[in-house]
């Protein structure tokens, strides 16, 4: 897998490069090559199937990170494209126009997470949270605590329970 990061990387600004195992490698591309890199693999290097896009909320460095899992049956090698983008105004290109599924998986991303993808069939449509009006609830700085506390009643005979001490007192009764 290392031979082909080598062929590419004359063309392509690649940041990390980590070979998991022998069959899988992450690596972190720009986001403005991130679509043109993505499609060299699937049309000149034989990573032919999409297994799902998926992101991290870096909060602290006001960062998403996109994940991009793709694989080539042919030699069972699979590589994680990572790509970095702003979680203000979070935007990506969409590559549903290389595999129909992405669109799925974009639609997602934007209504969990408010990573927008321009141009990606149907990803303005409700999908999960119909007549959802919070922020993103996969986003770090959405508080379920809270929005559990204040959309749903508190039921008769209810308790509240600290998870540390409720545990202790399951597993050691006698402590």
């Amino acid at each position: 897998m290392k031979e082909i990061i080598d062929r590419l990387q004359e063309l392509y600004p690649i940041g990390d490069f980590k070979q998991q195992n022998k069959s899988l490698a992450l690596i972190t591309v720009d986001k403005d090559k991130a679509v043109d890199f993505i499609t060299r693999l699937k049309n000149e290097e034989g990573f032919l199937h999409l297994s799902i896009i998926t992101a991290v909320d870096w909060l602290e460095k006001n960062k998403f990170q996109l994940s991009y899992l793709i694989n080539n049956p042919t030699t069972k090698n699979s590589f994680v494209v990572r790509v970095m983008i702003d979680r203000e105004n979070a935007e990506m290109f969409s590559i549903h126009h290389l595999w129909e599924q992405a669109a799925t998986y974009q639609r997602e991303l934007k209504e969990m997470f408010g990573i927008d993808f321009p141009g990606s069939p149907g990803v303005d449509k409700p999908f999960i949270l119909e007549g959802w009006h919070e922020i993103p609830p996969y986003r770090r700085d959405f508080d379920t605590k809270n929005y559990s506390e204040e959309t749903y009643f508190p039921r008769e005979g209810r308790t509240k329970n600290v998870p540390a001490e409720y545990m202790k007192q399951k597993l050691y009764p006698d402590e």
